[in-house]
Order: C-alpha cells, then sequence, then structure tokens
C-alpha cells in the first residue's frame, strides 16, 4: 500500500512523513493478508517497512468471525460439536474428544477405560496430522515442495481411518457423550497398524530431508526466537512454548483419558526459534506413534464403545426407528428436555497449538448460558508483531508458518 492509499488518520501515516522529513529515506506500507498464500488463512498484517526490513507490525483478525460461542448459548449440547470441527480443521477429533470431554465432566459421568484408550488414539492421529501440515508447509514456505508432496499421502491415510471410524474426513463430529457412536470396525484397526508400518519410514526421510539442509538452517535457525519468559507472558502453550524450553503438556500437567497410563516424553527446544519448533513437532510426532501403539498393545479386552447414561448418550439409529423408547430419549436429548447440572466449569486437552480449553457456564437449561474456547492460536498470534520486528519480508512468512496459525481457530 502506497503512502496516497494509506488512510490519513491510520498511525503509520505520521510515521512515514515524520522520517521523510528527518532524513529523506523512504518508508512504506505493506499489506501482508488478509487474502495473501503466506498467511495461511484470512488474516491482516500491516507491516511498516524500510527496504525489505520491518520496523513494526499491526495485526488485525476477525475476516473469518463466525460467533461460535454466541451460536452455542442457542444450540443444544450436541449440535456445538459441528463448531468445535470448525476452529481448528487440521485436527477436529481433538477439538470433538476435548468437548465431550468437558461434558462428562460437568455431568459426572465415567467413560469406561478402552472408550479412553480409543479416544487416546484418534487424538494421538490427529496430533500426527497436524504436526505433519504445519512442518511440511514451513518447508514450502522455505522453498523445498518435495518434503510436503511427499508425507501429504500419509495425511490422507489417516483421513481414511477418521473415515472407518465414523464416515467422515475433515470436519469429523466424531464421538458421543460417553463414548462413540459405535465400535471400530476391524478394518479400522488394520488400517491403524498399516499406518504405523509405514508412515515412520517416511517421516524418518521428511527429517533428513529438512533437519541438516543447510538452505533450511539459514532459513530458520534464530528466525523468530521467543525466549521462555517472553513466551509464558504472552500465554503460550503446546509445541511453541517447548520449543522455548518450558515443558508444559496438558496430558502431563492435567491427564485426561487415561494418558498418565502411557510413557512418553515431553519434547522442548532452547532458543524458541523457527528451526526448535519444527523439531519440536517432529519429535512429537514419534511420542504420537508411541503413544499410539502402547494403546493398541493395552486395550482393554470386550467391545464397549460407550457409557451406559442413557439419559444422555445418542441411541442408535436403528433402535430409534423400532423402539418407542429409544425415540422418546432421542427426542428428549436433541430437544434438549433432559436438566443438566447448574455448573461453571473448566475443561482443558492439549490440542495440535497447545492447551485447547472449554470455559461452560450453564444454568440448567437445554443450551449453554456461556460458553467460551481457549483457543491456543489467539493467544500465541499476539506476540506475532514483536516476533518479527527487525526481521525481513521472507522470515515473517516463515515465523509465521513455524507458528502454525490456523484461521479457523484464530477467529472462531
Amino acid at each position: 500500500m502506497s503512502e496516497l492509499l494509506l488512510p490519513p488518520e491510520h498511525r503509520y501515516a505520521k510515521i512515514i512523513k515524520d522520517r521523510l522529513n528527518e532524513d529523506g529515506s523512504e518508508l512504506s506500507v505493506l499489506n501482508l493478508g488478509p487474502t495473501h498464500p503466506a498467511t495461511h488463512g484470512i488474516f491482516q498484517n500491516i507491516l511498516l517497512m524500510d527496504g525489505e526490513r520491518i520496523l513494526e507490525a499491526e495485526p488485525t483478525i476477525g475476516y473469518i468471525h463466525r460467533a461460535f460461542e454466541k451460536i452455542a448459548e442457542n444450540r443444544p449440547f450436541y449440535q456445538i460439536t459441528p463448531l468445535t470441527d470448525r476452529m481448528n480443521y487440521c485436527s477436529s477429533p481433538i477439538n470433538n474428544m476435548g468437548w465431550w470431554m468437558t461434558l462428562e465432566k460437568l455431568l459426572g459421568i465415567e467413560v469406561p477405560k478402552r472408550v479412553q484408550y480409543l479416544r487416546v488414539i484418534v487424538m494421538e492421529l490427529a496430533r500426527i496430522t497436524d504436526h505433519l501440515i504445519c512442518n511440511s508447509i514451513l518447508g514450502v514456505d522455505t522453498g523445498a515442495y518435495t518434503g510436503f508432496l511427499y508425507v501429504f499421502q500419509f495425511r490422507e491415510k489417516v483421513y481414511e481411518i477418521y473415515e472407518e471410524i465414523c464416515g467422515a474426513r475433515l470436519t469429523t463430529n466424531m464421538g458421543r457423550i460417553g463414548g462413540f457412536e459405535r465400535d471400530w470396525s476391524p478394518e479400522a484397526f488394520k488400517k491403524i497398524n498399516t499406518f504405523l508400518e509405514d508412515f515412520p519410514v517416511a517421516w524418518k526421510e521428511f527429517e533428513n530431508l529438512f533437519e541438516r539442509n543447510r538452505i533450511f538452517l539459514d532459513r530458520t535457525v534464530n528466525v523468530g526466537a521467543i525466549s521462555a519468559e517472553q513466551a509464558m507472558a504472552y500465554g503460550f502453550t503446546g509445541p511453541n512454548l517447548r520449543a522455548a524450553g518450558v515443558d508444559y503438556d496438558v496430558r502431563v500437567a492435567q491427564p485426561y483419558s487415561s494418558y498418565e497410563d502411557f510413557d512418553f516424553i515431553v519434547p522442548v527446544g532452547k532458543s524458541g526459534d523457527t528451526y526448535d519448533r519444527f523439531c519440536v513437532r517432529n519429535a512429537e510426532v514419534w511420542e504420537s506413534l508411541s503413544i499410539i501403539r502402547q494403546a493398541l498393545d493395552k486395550m482393554p479386552a470386550g467391545n464397549e464403545y460407550h457409557a451406559e447414561v442413557p439419559d444422555y448418550y445418542l441411541p442408535p439409529k436403528e433402535d430409534v426407528y423400532n423402539s418407542m423408547e429409544s425415540l422418546i430419549y432421542h427426542f428428549k436429548i436433541v430437544m434438549g428436555e433432559v436438566p443438566v447440572p447448574v455448573a461453571e466449569i473448566y475443561h482443558a486437552v492439549e490440542g495440535g497449538n497447545g492447551e485447547l480449553g472449554f470455559y461452560l457456564v450453564t444454568d440448567g437449561s437445554r443450551t449453554p448460558y456461556r460458553l467460551h474456547f481457549r483457543r491456543p492460536c489467539f493467544i500465541y498470534y499476539q506476540a506475532y508483531p514483536e516476533m518479527i520486528k527487525g526481521s525481513l519480508l521472507s522470515d515473517a512468512i516463515v515465523i509465521l508458518s513455524s507458528l502454525n496459525v490456523i484461521a479457523g481457530e484464530l477467529d472462531a
């Protein structure tokens, strides 16, 4: 954007005018986004530039704001699940499971151990796809398209597993209060085992392609670094915080869904730069694979796939069509006629980008009185202007990519 197109009331207009008056140097304002392939979504950064150097940045979000929290106040609990799908859509099942666990905490429902293990498997598969997309796209943003094209096929393999479990791929709407809507088929477990055999070979090759690549190192090492103190001050969680050296992981700090039954380490970095964020996500993929294997090995016998809570668990559709009792339960649950406790609770899970929290206030009615999503993207994106200040424009692209800002989660 030229100076002539800059609104005169914008704070950068005076800066440009003053700078020109002082030393004759030429500053410019550049719009990075909202519709730009490097922004990975619809959000804007107004950059004050001295040549290729970024002097200041002003972020603007909300271009796809869909008022999810307000919509949720007018929807029965089951109809809120599709909203969670559309936040971080790179790892929808984690959002789904987090929402069900929030409701189970509200209702005091004890979920069978087998269901908890199944949830762990699907959440770790989602974490793998989330990190796979983030790191392979970071490769694209540094000029290396091959790695992305190579590993992308494995995201499709995971989507085929989702499809086998629930019939959907991207926005999964997976699960129920108390468990899953159906038991997992033998084919689902077969696809998981095939994935566990084939994917590690490809992921190791992906790591070898980047982690010691001189061009990639030059583009990422000491780029967009943030200290542990700064990261915590901004409220960072997830891989971006762990890359700065803080080993906070919700799965360890506040275990849920029997995560305490599994042995895994929490990878951490040192400098909090783009390269460390890349390496932490790479390492977390290996830990997720290990957790999935452990869950399969320790899977309790039987075929339980939901808790026995007929007041809240939707009955199978074939029963609804053929049994009056099931039809009544279905009607009461969907229409919100089953009372819920008056309560104020918070539940968090370790999402692909960090602590994904659900703050729920109920007044006993069919819908939430208040529902707030703690979206990790919204919180850590506020640090982006500080992280890119003084860097080159090309650095700003890879920093944004390594943060893994997902527009759906940012705006909600």
